[in-house]
């Protein structure tokens, strides 16, 4: 059996510590599969490089996604410099379900994740309705407060 995908991180600080966090939460068992590299806005982008390198080696150059948040920022940047020549990805505007979902997914091979990945992302957003939450039914009682009085 291959080895899985890996998945680093590497956003505007402090999101990509952030996502891995969530990350842990829904799946404790992806801690050596997730890595973040969080880019302070006073680091030069070479010293970014050189951190994502190392945490590139950490791993395993060859099965590794890179997650980034804003195409063209510095993250972005690093993040293309730093798969140059390597078998690796990149995928800009990172997202909460975007990274579940190549967690999830991270023992399929790299193109298969990519994918995975970014469908999980589009169908992330969505433009939610104001109606009762998800699978729970709407309290109707004559006896509450007005549901859009916000001074109780």
């Amino acid at each position: 059996m291959s080895r899985p995908t890996s998945i680093l991180l590497i956003a505007h600080a402090p999101l990509a510590h952030a996502l891995r966090e969530c990350a842990l939460h829904v799946f404790p068992d992806c801690g050596e599969s997730v890595l973040a590299l969080d880019v302070p806005p006073s680091e030069r982008p070479e010293d970014s490089l050189a951190r994502a390198r190392a945490l590139l080696a950490e791993a395993g150059e060859d099965t590794t996604l890179v997650l980034t948040d804003v195409f063209g920022a510095t993250p972005c940047n690093v993040a293309q410099r730093l798969v140059e020549g390597v078998r690796s990805r990149v995928v800009s505007g990172v997202n909460l379900p975007m990274l579940l979902r190549a967690v999830s997914y991270r023992s399929e091979p790299l193109d298969s994740v990519v994918t995975r990945a970014v469908v999980g992302g589009t169908q992330g957003v969505m433009q939610v309705a104001i109606s009762a939450p998800q699978n729970q039914n709407r309290r109707n009682n004559a006896h509450d407060q007005d549901p859009y009085h916000h001074q109780q």
